[in-house]
């Protein structure tokens, strides 16, 4: 197979690498065979990847095709920037041109590979957005591991495509393909008042937690007044639909917020949200992975609600690598307040990568800790 050194080849660089994460897996090479037909007699430019996780999808069609003209969107700015780094190793990056999940991605578009988010969010606004701008004859084959393939997914994909049919399982891999779009009205993004807070959020699909408030934000929240009272720019890491950012502004009058993350939909949501709230001129917005393009020592305050998982598996490693950004960004004197679920025992981590850590806050699930920059 024309893909096997290729795919031998890719890695997961910039994002966390270890022996227990892959750059390439059994449901990138099921998308790629299912699709096989569609794929040989696709003209160019009319082939779509959506969120391929490290390239796999994307210089596996150029390879095994001789493909040019693909388009592609990821959400994650990690993902976009692991599949330049493959594509310029491979001199491949002529290959492909990035765009936003939009009708300059999907207009015309026959052929559609697209790594099935977890998210029925996600996975909603993806396939309104292809039904409503890709060719009429459009195949969709969408994959995963079976473990994260649910029958609700199915009848996502049913709302806006009239044919849908799973393939047959392969190397606990399964896709569904769709064809026949019914384009619709847009679901996302959505918005809604949060009466507890007085605040409006916009959503996503993709968005962590879409308009609601996630239980750890909500406990680092009340402790919002006590953050850092002579900062003058906070950084809210990994900032989700923006309410943290939308927050601090609000309590901290003084206070410049710039709210990144690695997500697209997360950036776009955040900045709606800011919006929404006559906020716009307070919070700035930034697609970056853990804050990278900030300077050293340019921020007096971070708030972070870490996730304690990289897609499927458990791992500490995105968790560390936002606090070892937290450390480099931060002033000397400056404060990071970061809440996590408490068996995660983060403390010592902190401790080491960012300065002196003293827990402020305890509840049943989880804690929330006050680090100081090391001077």
């Amino acid at each position: 197979m024309l893909t096997d050194p290729l795919f031998d080849r890719l890695r997961r660089f910039p994002d966390v690498e270890a022996p227990n994460l892959f750059a390439v897996d059994a449901a990138d090479r099921l998308i790629l065979d299912e699709a096989h037909t569609a794929l040989e007699t696709a003209p160019r430019g009319t082939v779509v990847v959506i969120d391929d996780q490290y390239g796999a999808l994307t210089l596996g069609t150029a390879v095994r095709y001789d493909a040019s003209g693909l388009r592609v969107h990821q959400d994650s700015i990690v993902a976009e920037r692991a599949l330049a780094a493959n594509a310029s190793r491979e001199n491949l990056a002529d290959r492909f041109t990035t765009h936003a999940l939009d009708d300059r991605l999907l207009r015309g578009a026959r052929v559609v590979l697209l790594r099935l988010p977890r998210s029925l969010s996600a996975l909603t606004e993806i396939t309104e957005t292809i039904a409503a701008h890709a060719d009429p004859d459009v195949a969709v084959f969408a994959g995963g591991r079976d473990k994260h393939i649910t029958v609700a997914m199915n009848d996502v994909l049913a709302r806006s495509f009239a044919d849908v049919r799973a393939s047959r399982g392969r190397q606990k891999s399964r896709v569904v393909i769709a064809r026949d779009p019914k384009p619709g009205p847009s679901t996302y993004p959505v918005r809604e008042t949060l009466a507890e807070l007085d605040l409006v959020v916009v959503a996503h699909g993709a968005a962590f937690a879409g308009p609601k408030l996630d239980i750890g934000t909500r406990f680092l929240l009340e402790f919002l007044p006590r953050v850092a009272p002579a900062a003058s720019v906070a950084v809210d890491l990994g900032c989700g639909t923006g309410i943290l950012s939308a927050m601090l502004a609000r309590k901290h009058p003084g206070l410049q917020v710039i709210a990144t993350d690695q997500s697209s939909a997360a950036v776009a949501s955040a900045a709606a949200t800011a919006s929404a709230n006559g906020l716009a001129d307070r919070v700035e917005v930034l697609r970056d992975d853990v804050a990278g393009s900030l300077p050293d020592a340019s921020v007096d305050l971070v708030v972070c609600n870490p996730p304690f998982h990289i897609g499927a598996a458990v791992h500490t490693g995105a968790a560390e690598k936002m606090f070892a950004s937290a450390g480099r960004i931060l002033r000397p004197g400056g404060e990071m307040w970061t809440v996590y679920n408490s068996h995660l025992r983060y403390r010592p981590i902190l401790n080491r990568v960012v300065g002196a850590t003293t827990v402020e806050g305890r509840n049943p699930k989880f804690t929330v800790t006050r680090s100081v920059r090391n001077r």
